[in-house]
């Protein structure tokens, strides 16, 4: 996982891991260039030789570190198993870290001071450089461990957060096929009907279809449509509808103007009416009237479809169309949207959609 990540940000990584390594080192070592400044009177020179030389042993050994990590690709490893690692290397960089420490002071004392010590003297001496290079070891390990489980758990959030749109699209595909053929068997059969009894308007019928079909095939890469359009499409329907069933058939609206531009799911309302038209008026003898109102209230849209009839179990929402619009809505709107079939008092079935009033209304 390291690996893949240095390799494909190799510019970036490469530029803030020299500015951390940097500036992080360059800010420890300024304690010991105090420390050596005022307390051991090292003079500006030699406090500044003693500052690029602590910097550069930190900078040396976690470098080392980092080099064995990316080979060994241990940022991927389990915990367990990065442990194992981690321990024993950070007591062997805290045990170098002494010693060049301790050869560093030697050779100070040596060769700019001119006062001797015993070469063993020197290496064995570990309070507090020991304890300081155990601390300072740990604390860098850790918080490179840390920034690359941070790096891992981003990347592997924007995967599963691709993969989750890539089959959310997939599913409202999948719906909308399945709908579309439902849509078209039902004009087909509207269109049969006409072909013997009265040609001409079957010719008609085949245009709106044809329209009908062309607006369908248009808009088939968008989830959501205007009301205005989506009404547009409605009125092609019911003309179509209405070479079969005449005087049988009327549809009256309620409409809100200033919701025209207001978006929902395609061919949601044309569903509706289609199943008002299939499950109402087709089943008597004298018809009937399809109500369609569309109203704003204060924080959503409700689009209600009611036509004469009861409910059967036909007409409930387990059909391929009622049951897809359902699911259309609860992927759309992540569940902030509903749909309802009821049965009013007066022998009418009512379809409500109600849509959430969002301001991106793309979602």
């Amino acid at each position: 996982m390291e690996t893949q990540v240095h390799t494909q940000n190799k510019k970036f990584n490469f530029s803030l891991y020299w500015k951390c390594q940097i500036s992080g080192w360059g800010l420890v070592s300024l304690y010991w260039a105090y420390t050596v400044y005022t307390r051991d009177n090292y003079g500006v020179f030699y406090t500044l030789l003693n500052y690029v030389a602590d910097a550069g042993i930190g900078i040396v050994l976690t470098h080392m570190y980092r080099s064995l990590a990316i080979k060994g690709n241990w940022s991927s490893l389990p915990m367990k198993q990065l442990l194992l690692r981690v321990v024993p290397i950070v007591l062997l960089l805290a045990f170098l870290y002494m010693e060049i420490n301790n050869l560093k002071w030697h050779g100070f004392m040596l060769f700019f001071f001119d006062k001797e010590f015993d070469v063993l003297t020197s290496l064995l001496y570990w309070d507090p450089i020991l304890i300081t290079g155990l601390r300072l070891m740990s604390i860098w390990v850790l918080a490179y461990h840390l920034y690359h489980y941070y790096q891992r758990e981003v990347k592997t959030a924007k995967e599963n957060a691709r993969l989750s749109l890539v089959a959310k699209q997939a599913q409202l595909d999948n719906l909308s096929a399945q709908l579309n053929p439902h849509f078209l068997f039902n004009s087909l059969n509207s269109i049969k009907s006409l072909v013997i009894e009265n040609p001409n308007n079957a010719r008609r019928a085949i245009d709106l279809l044809s329209d009908l079909l062309r607006s369908s095939l248009y808009e088939k890469d968008k989830d959501l449509i205007t009301i205005k359009e989506e009404l547009s499409l409605v009125q092609d329907y019911i003309e179509l509808e209405k070479m079969r069933f005449e005087e049988r058939l009327k549809l009256e609206t309620t409409i809100d103007e200033t919701l025209n531009s207001f978006k929902i799911p395609t061919l949601s309302i044309q569903l509706l009416v289609e199943n008002a038209i299939k499950h109402g008026i087709d089943s008597k003898v004298e018809g009937g009237i399809v109500h369609l109102h569309i109203e704003k209230n204060t924080n959503t849209v409700q689009i209600t479809v009611q036509n004469p009839g009861r409910l059967t179990t036909n007409t409930k929402p387990s059909g391929l169309g009622l049951k897809n619009l359902q699911e259309r809505l609860a992927i759309q709107y992540k569940g902030k949207a509903s749909f309802k079939l009821t049965e009013t008092e007066n022998a009418s079935v009512s379809a409500v959609i109600t849509l959430p009033i969002i301001v991106n209304e793309d979602i």
